[in-house]
């Protein structure tokens, strides 16, 4: 019945799919944010078309003062005493990049072989028509109360998110919350998530001059501060390319492992580069910490000129395994930084953000529930897989609910490139989540 009702509603959904990746939410504040307005409005407009009578586009106040993007929540009461289930999505996007990288327009979905490109697609637009679709599909016929609540910041970090629960904290709580943001093991293979790395940043600046000199008058027993950065950065990794900042915490390896020419064409390895680390692939991704420099401030090579450079600074980017503190991974970064200064240079930590790691119980009454919906859906058991990436926010849901349980599922497969170039989602996947979804919610309340 409720396989029926998925397959027939499906067109419908992905046209709604389809207006949501029209509207350029893009929530990086060099961005018009009228467009994020228009996008709540939108998803305000699905929500209470599915049902939700008083779905309302909502804000909460920031710790410097400011209001947040716009986020939606929505409430659809079931039977008296029945849980209550917190469906999350969010609905801004990333920027789209160079226009040149994309195959076609990024804010006009286009299909090719049975995918849906645009940005946003995936990365979340899908998660929130999955919601959409599964409460079509129940009707009223509902076993459990839901609340959907999708944020507009989630692309930029979330900083009011905190502050968002804890203003809408009675509207907000759940005995279970689905969190649509991550992704299956691949298309045809549903996954659970169980595992997020956290994330540490950083800026660390090298000093060697007051001020640029003459390169040919100085050089030789004076090394600019581009190539002092270069050898401070070289000690982050040992010669195999495995993290080398003592203190960093190393989980358990995982049970799956990723297929190296998968990994390859996945993550569009050029021929010949060597893969870092040891041990699984799996483990080097999802239970391993990873060090990436992300930017670096350097005289560009249009503006170059026959000086010394006195200073240069990079931003590093450290995920860390699940069971690390942040802070503490943070001090280690710093303390290594500051205690392989290359040539008495001058190195200088300024901390970025914190993100905590997430590990989730395997074997809860959600969890059990949640792996039958989707082998029903799919015809074929979820794999628990691990995440390299980072959803910084579960831990805080965690914190403000810590009685709740979270089950973090996706519409996202290893060809989505949420974040790139060329984003989108697998039709065909997406109408198996919604039917997921749907299988989900309808058993919840019986276990």
């Amino acid at each position: 019945m409720l396989r029926a009702r998925v397959a027939a509603g499906f067109g419908d959904l992905r046209a709604d799919l389809e207006a949501l990746v029209r509207i350029p939410g893009v929530s990086s504040p060099a961005f018009d944010q009228a467009h994020v307005q228009d996008s709540a409005e939108a998803v305000a407009a699905l929500l209470r078309g599915a049902g939700l009578a008083d779905a309302r586009v909502l804000t909460a106040r920031r710790p410097d003062g400011l209001a947040s993007r716009p986020a939606v929540v929505g409430h659809l009461p079931g039977p008296q005493g029945a849980p209550t289930v917190l469906l999350y999505a969010h609905h801004d996007v990333q920027p789209t990049g160079p226009r040149e990288e994309w195959d076609t327009e990024p804010f006009e979905p286009t299909e090719r072989g049975g995918r849906l490109y645009g940005r946003g697609a995936a990365d979340d637009k899908a998660g929130i028509v999955a919601h959409v679709g599964a409460l079509r599909a129940l009707g009223g016929d509902l076993a459990v109360s839901v609340t959907v609540f999708v944020e507009g910041e989630e692309e930029v970090g979330s900083p009011a998110f905190v502050a968002f629960l804890t203003e809408h904290r009675d509207a907000l709580a759940a005995d279970v919350i689905v969190v649509a943001d991550s992704l299956n093991w691949r298309v045809g293979v549903p996954a659970l998530t169980t595992s997020l790395r956290g994330l540490v940043d950083c800026e660390v600046e090298v000093a060697v001059l007051e001020h640029d000199v003459h390169s040919g008058m100085f050089g030789g027993p004076i090394l600019d501060a581009p190539t002092l950065l270069a050898r401070l950065i070289a000690t982050l990794h040992d010669d195999d390319g495995t993290v080398a900042v003592a203190g960093l915490h190393r989980a358990t390896e995982p049970l799956v492992d990723y297929d190296e020419a998968d990994l390859r064409a996945d993550a569009s390895v050029l021929p010949g580069v060597r893969l870092a680390g040891t041990g699984t692939l799996s483990g080097r991704l999802w239970t391993k910490p990873a060090i990436s420099v992300i930017g670096i401030d350097a005289t560009s090579v249009a503006h170059a000129s026959n000086t010394i450079a006195a200073r240069a600074r990079a931003k590093l980017s450290l995920r860390i395994a699940p069971g690390q503190d942040p802070a503490q991974a943070a001090a280690a970064l710093r303390a290594h930084l500051e205690g392989n200064a290359p040539f008495g240079a001058r190195v200088t930590v300024t901390d970025g953000e914190l993100g905590k790691a997430f590990a989730a119980p395997t074997d809860t009454p959600a969890m059990r529930v949640a792996r039958r919906a989707f082998a029903d859906a799919w015809g074929t058991e979820p794999v628990d897989i691990g995440v390299g990436g980072s959803i910084p926010f579960i831990a805080d849901l965690l914190d403000v609910f810590p009685d709740a349980a979270i089950l973090v599922t996706g519409v996202e497969d290893p060809d989505s490139r949420a974040h790139s170039a060329n984003e989108s989602v697998h039709l065909g996947e997406l109408e198996r989540v919604v039917l997921a979804e749907a299988l989900l919610l309808s058993r919840l309340a019986t276990g």
